[in-house]
C-alpha cells in the first residue's frame, strides 16, 4: 500500500500566536522570529508614544523581546493566546518606558534632544498633504504623555477602549476622557500643519 503524501509543515506566520509561543518554548527559532514580526510594530508605536522618537523606544522593544526569549509565558490552555501575549508584551514595554521616564538623566537628555530638534528644524514642520499620518504622528508628540499613549493605541494601533484599558491599566472612563481631550488638542495642533482655519476645528464657530 502506497504511503499517504506527507503534509508540508505550516509556515510559522500562518500559525496562531499560542502555537508560535508553544513552539518557541520548544526551541523553534522560526516561531520566535514570527512572534517578533507579529508584535514589533505595535510595541514600537507604544514605546514611541511614551518616549518620543529615537533609539530609546527601539531599545525597550528589544528588551521586551529579550525577556520573551528568556522567560516566555506559558500559553493559555484555551484560545489562540494572542490577546494574552499582546497584553503581556505591552505591559513589559510600558513598565520599562515608565522606568525610563523616571530617570533624571534620561529626562534631561530628551529635553536636550527636543531643544536641538526645535532649533535645527526651524520652519520645516510643514507637512505634505499626502502624508497625513506623519502629521498625526508629529501632532501626537506635542501632547501630554497620557493623552499621547491612548491616542497612539487608538488611532495608530486600532485598539478598542477595552483593549487600551487592559494594556495601560487605566479605567475605560479615563481612557474615553483622554481620547476626547487629546483629539481636541490634536485638531488644534494639526490645523496650521494642514492649512485649516479656526472655523474648521471641532467646537469652533
Amino acid at each position: 500500500m502506497e504511503a499517504a503524501p506527507r503534509r508540508p509543515s505550516p509556515n510559522p506566520s500562518e500559525l496562531g500566536t499560542g502555537d508560535l509561543l508553544a513552539r518557541w518554548r520548544g526551541g523553534d527559532l522560526g516561531a520566535f522570529e514570527a512572534l517578533v514580526e507579529r508584535f514589533e510594530g505595535a510595541l514600537l508605536r507604544h514605546a514611541t508614544a511614551l518616549l518620543g522618537r529615537g533609539a530609546g523606544a527601539e531599545d525597550i522593544v528589544q528588551e521586551a523581546f529579550l525577556r520573551l526569549a528568556e522567560v516566555p509565558p506559558v500559553p493559555a490552555p484555551s484560545g489562540d493566546g494572542h490577546g494574552a501575549l499582546q497584553a503581556w508584551l505591552h505591559r513589559v514595554v510600558r513598565n520599562r518606558c515608565t522606568d525610563e521616564m523616571r530617570s533624571t538623566h534620561s529626562r534631561r537628555e530628551r529635553e536636550r534632544r527636543a531643544a536641538l530638534d526645535e532649533s535645527t528644524e526651524g520652519g520645516q514642520r510643514a507637512v505634505d498633504q499626502a502624508d497625513t499620518q506623519e502629521a498625526v504622528r508629529r501632532g501626537l508628540e506635542t501632547l501630554p504623555v497620557d493623552q499621547r499613549e491612548v491616542l497612539t493605541l487608538r488611532l495608530l494601533g486600532g485598539h478598542s477602549y477595552r483593549e487600551i484599558a487592559d494594556l495601560t491599566g487605566k479605567k475605560s472612563g479615563t481612557i474615553g476622557w483622554l481620547v476626547s481631550v487629546g483629539l481636541e488638542a490634536l485638531s488644534r495642533e494639526l490645523a496650521p500643519l494642514l492649512g485649516l482655519g479656526s472655523a474648521d476645528l471641532p467646537g469652533q464657530a
